[in-house]
């Protein structure tokens, strides 16, 4: 049964009518700051007014809440107001929200639907790139459950950079299957597993799925021979040993992309995003 006793609360300061801090609970809670010893600038900012014979004004904003609402509530209005209050943490739900500072640029997740992501190729007994490239997958798998998670999480409409250790930068394409695994993966109507393979050691596991590799099917929007990868030592581009991992905070590795590969992920993102069934804006 839901606990609907919580609610959101404000501090004001009745100096500059102010509002400084917003915090959520129940009970007597919304009192408890006014007691409170340390360093912080709300307990400050509570001191200062109580040198001038003061109390900060305590309003509910909204009542009546499970966790979750109030939760949810306390992080909206955090943000709106953020640099101008007090509050020490950023709140529950803080991943879900546009960060400070970025209205001025478009970004994954929120002015589009789906993200960048750098993925690493990992050649190997069981994944070659000629294959990749060929047949329009990327594919991970093995011993580490990890792998193929991380395969597995890419969706329909996400733009992809495909990292090839020691060459760099080869391919640039949009996710139009989510994962699957080898042996069920079709490739003009056949099983890739009866196509010519340059690493035919992805059949090895095909019929154990713990271990098998899972392909997820890409449109190569460029791609290039292992030889004439993109890649600058000392540039600061990103590269992590990880299957998966967002490009949309790495603004030197996008530009170096879009001008190695002549493309805008900008425009990649937004054609996704129709491509998804979706409308921009």
């Amino acid at each position: 049964m839901n606990d609907n006793r919580y609610y959101v609360y404000v501090y004001i300061d009745p100096r500059n009518n102010e509002e400084f801090y917003y915090g959520k609970g129940k009970g007597s809670r919304k009192m408890a700051h006014l007691s409170q010893e340390g360093d912080t600038d709300k307990i400050n900012r509570i001191r200062d007014i109580a040198k001038e014979g003061l109390q900060p004004m305590i309003r509910v904003i909204a009542s009546g809440l499970d966790e979750d609402e109030a939760f949810l509530i306390e992080k909206t209005l955090i943000w709106k107001l953020g640099r101008t209050l007090t509050n020490e943490a950023s709140g529950h739900f803080s991943e879900k929200f546009r960060p400070h500072n970025t209205l001025h640029k478009e970004l994954p997740r929120f002015d589009f639907e789906n993200d960048v992501y750098y993925v690493n190729i990992g050649e190997g007994a069981h994944r070659d790139w000629d294959d990749c490239k060929k047949y329009g997958f990327l594919s991970a798998g093995g011993e580490n459950p990890i792998w193929k998670t991380q395969i597995c999480k890419l969706t329909k409409g996400d733009v992809v950079a495909a990292y090839l250790a020691k060459h760099g930068y080869v391919g640039i394409g949009i996710i139009e299957e989510q994962a699957k695994p080898f042996r069920d993966f079709i490739v003009n109507g056949l099983p890739l597993s009866e196509q010519v393979l340059a690493q035919p050691g992805m059949r090895e596991r095909m019929h154990n799925d713990e271990l098998t590799e899972y392909l997820a099917r890409v449109t190569w929007i460029k791609a290039v021979e292992k030889r004439e990868g993109h890649f600058k030592s000392n540039a600061g581009l990103f590269t992590t040993q990880l299957i998966r991992a967002s490009l949309s905070g790495q603004p030197t590795t996008i530009a170096f992309i879009e001008k190695s590969f002549d493309i805008s992920i900008r425009d990649l993102l937004a054609d996704s995003f129709n491509y998804t069934g979706h409308c921009l804006a």
